[in-house]
C-alpha cells in the first residue's frame, strides 16, 4: 500500500494469468452450479442490447413488499445528468407522519449495462420497515449507449434530487446512507467521492456490497475465467461498454473506477464486503486498505468460500444469513 504526502492509492496485485480459484463453501457450490447450468455464460457486447429491452424481474420486490405490507413503493421522476429525467422509486412506510426519517439511496447493479431502479430492493424495503427510513433507488442510465460519465453523474444528481426534495419527503439531509450491489456498489463508491469533492449532500455511511471497482486486471478476475457468477469476460464486457477505448488507460476517473483514486481521506463510514471465492475480491479488499492508509473508516468481511452476490441468490445458506446479518447490523448502528 503506498501513501504519499497523505494521499493514498489502490494497489492491488496485477495478475492476468489464471490461478486456481479459493474453493467454494459447500453449501453454496451446488446452488451456483444449479444457476450456471441454466445461463448464457460470459456476457457479450452482441447480448446487451436483448438484455436491455427485456422486462425488469421485480419478482424479489414484489415478495418484499408483499412480506411488509405497511411499505409502498411509488416511482418519481428525478432530473439526471445535465438535467435529463430519469426515474427514482421511493420506498415508505404507509402510516409514518415523521419529518426526521433517515433516508437509504440505493443504486442497483447490473454490470454498468442492465437493471432496474426498482428490482431487488428487498434489503431497502425491509430496513424501511424496520427503521422508519424513506427509501430512494435511482433509475440511472446504462451503458454502452450512455457511457461514462453519465451513469455516475446520473447518481450523483438523483442524490442532490434527494436531499433537495427530503423536506416533502420526510427525510433527514443529514442522515442519508448510499446503499449499492456489484455495479451499484461501484458506483455508490463514486458518488461519495463526488460528494466529498463537490461539498455535498452529506452523506452519513456507503454500503458497498461487493462493489465494481476497477476496470484494470486483477489477480482474481484471472481466478473466475469460467464457471463463475460473473466472469472475466462479462466484467470486460461491463467496463469496455462504460469506458471504451479508456479503458486500462490513465484517462479513467476515479468516480467511474473508484480503485484509481489517490485519496480516500474524508469519506463517510464504509460497509465493504465480498466472497473469497469471486471477482471483485482483490479491489475490495484493496479499497478497504486504503480507507484505512488514509486514516477513514470501513468494515470489511471476506466471506470465506463466496460467490458474486450468493447473499442475494441463497439468502437462507448459512452464509448467506451472516453476510445479511452483518448488513442489517451495521445499518442499525448508522440509523437505528
Amino acid at each position: 500500500m503506498a501513501a504519499i504526502a497523505g494521499r493514498c492509492c489502490v494497489s492491488v496485485r496485477r495478475v492476468n494469468n489464471r490461478g486456481p480459484r479459493p474453493p467454494y463453501d459447500s453449501e453454496l457450490e451446488p446452488v451456483l452450479s444449479a444457476v450456471l447450468d441454466t445461463s448464457p455464460g460470459d456476457l457479450s457486447p452482441e447480448m446487451l442490447a436483448g438484455i436491455q429491452a427485456a422486462a425488469p424481474d421485480l419478482t424479489a420486490t414484489n415478495a418484499a413488499l408483499a412480506a411488509h405490507p405497511d411499505v409502498e413503493l411509488i416511482d418519481l421522476e428525478a432530473r439526471g445528468h445535465a438535467g435529463d429525467p430519469i426515474p427514482i422509486a421511493i420506498v415508505r412506510r404507509r402510516d409514518s407522519s415523521r419529518t426526521d426519517r433517515p433516508a437509504i439511496y440505493n443504486i442497483h447493479g447490473g454490470g454498468m449495462v442492465s437493471g432496474d431502479h426498482r428490482m431487488f430492493l428487498e434489503r431497502v424495503i425491509a430496513w424501511v420497515d424496520r427503521h422508519d427510513a424513506i427509501g430512494a433507488s435511482i433509475g440511472y442510465r446504462l451503458a454502452p449507449a450512455h457511457p461514462d460519465p453519465i451513469p455516475v453523474e446520473d447518481c450523483y444528481a438523483g442524490l442532490r434530487w434527494l436531499a433537495q426534495e427530503a423536506p416533502t419527503l420526510g427525510a433527514d439531509p443529514d442522515r442519508v446512507v448510499v446503499v449499492g450491489v456489484s455495479a451499484g456498489g461501484g458506483l455508490a463508491a463514486g458518488v461519495a467521492l463526488l460528494a466529498r469533492d463537490r461539498g455535498g449532500p452529506r452523506i452519513a455511511g456507503q454500503m458497498l456490497v461487493c462493489p465494481m471497482l476497477d476496470d484494470r486486471p486483477t489477480h482474481a478476475h484471472a481466478q473466475n475465467e469460467h464457471r463463475a457468477m460473473w466472469t472475466r469476460g462479462s466484467n470486460d464486457t461491463g467496463w469496455d461498454a462504460l469506458l471504451g477505448a479508456r479503458r486500462g488507460t490513465r484517462d479513467v476517473s476515479p468516480y467511474a473506477a473508484p480503485a484509481r483514486a489517490t485519496d480516500l481521506a474524508r469519506l463517510p463510514p464504509a460497509y465493504i464486503d465480498c466472497g473469497s471465492a469471486e471477482a471483485f475480491r482483490d479491489e475490495d479488499v484493496a479499497f478497504a486498505e486504503a480507507i484505512w492508509a488514509a486514516g477513514g473508516d470501513a468494515e470489511l468481511h471476506v466471506w470465506p468460500g463466496g460467490w458474486h452476490v450468493f447473499d442475494s441468490v441463497a439468502p437462507d445458506s448459512w452464509l448467506g444469513m451472516r453476510a445479511n446479518r452483518a448488513k442489517d447490523e451495521w445499518m442499525a448502528r448508522l440509523i437505528g
